[in-house]
């Protein structure tokens, strides 16, 4: 019996810009993906605001990245523009873009490691990302301040955790402040205490999701 196949008629989720130019024009459906490839599932979209999308990250939203975390950060803890660009040449897939109508409003970012929290040289050294790493990380999660209030950030952590359950993690990791953990509660992740990390002078609290 010949196979049937089915058409790609988006570019997945989380496939980066590289990885989408060599997808090839069929794939099976969900749990059935060819081996070595992610799990084909169309682009995110928000059931409340049609106009919401997220995407892969590319070279060319580096300035839309950085001023989106310029917005959500202070100085002292945001990521530059040339953190931003030395991590897309590393772990480019580990990079997804909240957009409204295609224009970039939300960011998340990290690498994946086998640390089981995170640590200051990983957001300075981008060669400590391990492709085959236990946990995804997450460096920074923001949207713009207009964005605010809207439910548009949980779509981009929700596409986020799904990827890297996809993916096989064992699980993800981020650091937050005091006032946010309750936030990051609810998407299942646990408080693990005051965290080793001195990131920009605060004072950040481990969170784990483990599947």
């Amino acid at each position: 019996m010949q196979e049937k196949s089915w058409e790609i008629k988006e570019i997945p989720t989380w496939v980066s810009q590289k990885e989408a130019s060599a997808l090839p024009s069929s794939c099976a459906p969900d749990g059935k993906r060819p081996a070595g490839s992610y799990n084909m599932a169309r682009t995110k979209h928000s059931e409340e605001n049609p106009m919401l999308t997220v995407r892969p990250a590319a070279m060319s939203d580096l300035d839309a990245m950085t001023d989106i975390e310029a917005q959500s950060f202070p100085p002292e803890e945001k990521a530059t523009r040339e953190s931003f660009e030395a991590r897309m040449k590393v772990f480019p897939e580990c990079f997804m873009l909240l957009c409204e109508d295609g224009r970039p409003v939300g960011l998340i970012d990290g690498m994946v490691t086998n640390d089981a929290t995170i640590s200051d040289p990983m957001f300075e050294n981008a060669s400590l990302h391990d492709p085959k790493g236990a946990w995804q990380s997450i460096f920074g999660f923001c949207v713009l301040p207009e964005m605010r209030g809207r439910g548009a950030a949980p779509l981009l952590m929700r596409a986020f955790i799904e990827k890297a359950r996809a993916e096989g993690r064992r699980g993800l990791i981020l650091t937050c402040k005091e006032r946010l953990i309750h936030y990051y509660e609810q998407f299942g992740f646990v408080n693990m205490g005051v965290s080793a990390s001195e990131h920009g002078g605060a004072v950040w609290y481990d969170m784990t999701l483990e599947f």
